[in-house]
C-alpha cells in the first residue's frame, strides 16, 4: 500500500494492500476500497462507500458525500461502485437519501471532468459521461450509453442501453434504448454507429429502423403503436425497446419533428 504522507486516511477505512493514495486526499470511516485502485491528489472519499477493483480517482473527485436533498437527515446510506471505473477531475457522486436504496455504479464506466451522479441513481456498465454531464436523483442509466458534454438528465428519468444524448441536451422524459436525443426531450434517430460497433446484425438493425418509423412516424398514438409493435417486431432488440416504452411512467421523448 502506498499512502502519501499528506493524505488523511481514517484508521477504520478498509483499503486493499495494493491501493495507492495521492497527496492531500481524505478517506473517511466507512470507505472500503478494492484491489489495485488509484486515488489521486485532493480526492475526498466519504460516507458508506464500497469501491471495486481497479478504479481510478483523479484530482478533486468527491465520491460518497451526502445527497443534495433537504429531506435527508444523515441516515446511514450508501454508494456502491463496481470495478474499473474512471472518475476524472472534480467528478461528484452522492450517496442515497434513504437506507432502503443505494446509489449504484456498475463496472467500466468513464466519468469525465465535472460530471455528476445524483443520489439513488443507478448507473449500469460501460457508460461514458462527457465533461459536465449531470445525472439527477433516482435516474437509471442502463449500459453503453453516451452522455455528451453538458447534457442534463432530470430526476427519475430512465435512459436505455446504447442510447446517445447529444451535447447540451436535456431529458425530463425517458429515452428508449438505441436512440439518439438532442435539444429537449426529442429523439432524432437511432444510434446506428453504436449498434454496428456493438455487433448487432444487419437484420436486427433493419428491424429497429422499421420500429423507429412505426413508433415515431405513424398515425397511431404511442400506446397503440407499442401494442401493435409487439406483434410486428419480434427480434430481442425490438422487444426490448417496446418493453421499455411500455414500462415508462414519465412518457418517452418525442420525435424531433413534432411540435412541443
Amino acid at each position: 500500500m502506498s499512502i502519501h504522507a499528506t493524505a488523511v486516511v481514517h484508521p477504520k477505512a478498509e483499503l486493499h494492500s495494493s491501493v495507492s493514495v495521492g497527496p492531500y486526499s481524505v478517506i473517511e470511516e466507512g470507505v472500503r476500497i478494492g484491489e489495485g485502485c488509484l486515488v489521486g491528489p485532493h480526492v475526498h472519499l466519504v460516507g458508506n462507500l464500497e469501491i471495486g477493483a481497479g478504479c481510478r480517482f483523479h484530482a478533486g473527485a468527491v465520491v460518497g458525500d451526502a445527497p443534495q436533498d433537504l429531506k435527508y437527515q444523515d441516515e446511514p446510506t450508501w454508494v456502491r461502485i463496481g470495478s474499473y471505473n474512471i472518475f476524472r477531475e472534480h467528478v461528484t457522486v452522492h450517496r442515497s437519501n434513504t437506507p432502503e436504496e443505494d446509489t449504484v455504479i456498475g463496472a467500466g464506466n468513464f466519468f469525465m471532468a465535472h460530471s455528476h451522479v445524483g443520489h439513488n441513481a443507478r448507473i449500469g456498465d460501460s457508460n461514458t459521461l462527457v465533461n459536465g454531464a449531470l445525472i439527477g436523483g433516482h435516474v437509471i442509466v442502463e449500459d453503453r450509453v453516451l452522455l455528451a458534454g453538458n447534457c442534463g438528465v432530470h430526476q427519475f428519468v430512465r435512459v436505455g442501453t446504447l442510447a446517445m444524448i447529444q451535447g447540451g441536451a436535456g431529458l425530463s422524459k425517458d429515452l428508449p434504448p438505441f436512440m439518439m436525443s438532442r435539444a429537449l426531450n426529442t429523439v432524432c434517430g437511432l444510434n446506428s454507429v453504436g449498434l454496428r460497433r456493438a455487433g448487432f446484425t444487419i437484420e436486427e438493425r433493419t428491424e429497429l429502423k422499421q420500429l423507429y418509423r412505426h413508433l415515431y412516424s405513424g398515425k397511431l398514438g404511442m400506446s397503440d403503436a407499442v401494442i401493435q409493435g409487439m406483434e410486428l417486431f419480434t427480434s430481442p432488440p425490438s422487444q426490448r425497446v417496446l418493453s421499455f416504452v411500455q414500462a415508462s411512467k414519465r412518457g418517452v421523448c418525442r420525435n424531433v419533428l413534432e411540435q412541443p
